[in-house]
């Protein structure tokens, strides 16, 4: 494109204040209609919690107003500091509603994103711009504290009393079991994945207490003080000019492809991302997409492959598929050592990994026999738990509306027919452990005894 089909208008210059940068917060009403601003509202408190960074603004309510329910406001605070604000465990914590009545709605903030630290506020003014990086992003709801407030204390109080009967009875001695546990050390991983848990943010949240703030309102003196300081000082412009190369400025502006490396960190730790899978060879790789894919087709695993290496050819991944998984009807599966490691077991009862492999291997070679099975009869073969039992059947069949399990995928084939020796082999292979699964069904079906008649019964005569 000629530059003078695109000529520049205007040069507007950027400068950055950072007189705000770790005390400036951006608070959100998502509750509230966009005509309201916090200016004509009767704030009548309004607290901080630094370390947290949390916010609590308490918002008049007028009780004097002919559309509120005086009855229902003086039954919420009764319920939330009971009837005489001195009857609470805690004498030194403070009323919700120190009038009886209540008369405010508390607003307390929480973080709508994880990562503020690429946002700025900006003031455009005389043809300038100045941008301040603000510290958090907050969002205002309003809280309902005083609800769990009145189940604390209907619970101290119900404890009080409880304690108090039993100090009118004569005290016995009760036997007590003390257990003792060892407490090891915990692993980084396990404590990185305790600190980022909701129990976690909750007690490091009621651990530091709120501090007092004042509010100003946006057209004060004070709030207009504040305001002055988004603007730069503009005394040192040198320090912010760009030392860096014009194709370096546009490359960190514009990335030429999305680093994947920060993703294996919020993805669940049994799913592999598409650009660790390329870093993997072959074998690993038809590791984790037969377990992911349950049951695939060639076609499906060659597209999934060639996406990770386009160079990939037929040839290699038929001569690495067998090692890692198992023909049937066309079709590819995990091969059940990779599913259920040695020395694992399972979730629901712990099975152990040799009984899993074994059943699993029982049910993928009556499917390479027969279309359909049922789970009542492969619990009696295998003697697995239902639970188990259904969690082998799912990884390589589903229901039908018949009630029947039957394989995942239609056969294929095509697959069958192209490479003959493939299917020979997987053949040979059931021959040489057939006799186990068919002992299975031999030991394990059930015998009908034939009840005795009374007419073979011999009598012997007494001498």
């Amino acid at each position: 494109m000629d530059e003078d089909d695109d000529p520049i208008v205007e040069e507007i210059p950027i400068f950055l204040s950072k007189s705000l940068e770790n005390n400036l917060f951006v608070l959100q009403f998502p509750n509230r209609s966009s005509d309201r601003s916090t200016d004509g509202e009767d704030i009548v408190n309004s607290c901080i919690k630094p370390i947290n960074r949390e916010i609590k603004i308490d918002f008049h309510v007028d009780s004097e107003s002919k559309f509120y329910d005086r009855f229902k406001g003086k039954s919420f605070a009764i319920a939330s500091d009971g009837k005489t604000q001195t009857s609470t465990k805690n004498q030194n914590e403070r009323p919700s509603f120190p009038n009886g009545i209540m008369d405010k709605q508390a607003y307390i903030s929480s973080k709508p994103i994880e990562n503020s630290n690429k946002y700025f506020v900006g003031i455009f003014f005389d043809k300038e711009m100045h941008l301040t990086p603000i510290a958090d992003i907050l969002q205002m709801r309003p809280n309902f504290s005083y609800f769990d407030k009145e189940d604390k204390r209907t619970k101290a109080e119900q404890k009080a009393a409880a304690s108090q009967d039993a100090d009118d009875e004569d005290e016995e001695l009760q036997q007590v079991t003390v257990k003792f546990s060892k407490t090891g050390q915990t692993s980084e991983s396990v404590k990185k994945a305790l600190e980022k848990s909701y129990e976690h943010f909750i007690k490091k949240s009621a651990e530091e207490p709120w501090c007092e703030a004042m509010w100003y309102p946006s057209n004060s003196p004070t709030a207009e003080k504040e305001r002055q300081k988004l603007f730069s000082n503009k005394t040192d412009i040198a320090d912010y000019a760009l030392s860096m190369s014009g194709k370096k400025y546009i490359e960190l502006l514009i990335p030429p492809e999305r680093s994947d490396q920060n993703l294996e960190s919020i993805l669940p730790s049994n799913i592999v991302s598409k650009a660790k899978l390329k870093t993997m060879n072959i074998t690993n790789q038809l590791k984790h997409i037969l377990k992911d894919g349950r049951m695939l087709s060639f076609i499906d695993i060659m597209t999934i492959l060639e996406k990770c290496d386009q160079d990939i050819t037929t040839e290699k991944v038929l001569r690495n598929l067998p090692l890692i998984g198992v023909l049937i009807r066309g079709n590819w599966v995990v091969q059940s050592e990779i599913l259920y490691p040695e020395e694992s077991v399972s979730k629901t009862n712990g099975v152990s990994a040799e009984l899993m492999c074994r059943a699993r291997d029982y049910v993928i070679y009556k499917f390479s026999k027969q279309e359909y099975l049922h789970r009542r009869k492969v619990i009696i073969a295998t003697q697995l738990p239902p639970e188990e039992t259904t969690e082998i059947l799912t990884s390589i069949a589903k229901l039908n509306p018949e009630k029947k399990w039957e394989l995942l995928l239609p056969p294929d084939v095509g697959f069958e027919s192209r490479y003959p020796d493939l299917v020979q082999r997987q053949e040979g292979m059931w021959n040489l452990t057939q006799e186990k699964y068919l002992g299975m069904d031999f030991e394990k079906s059930p015998k009908r005894s034939r009840k005795r008649s009374l007419r073979e019964v011999k009598v012997e005569p007494k001498s």
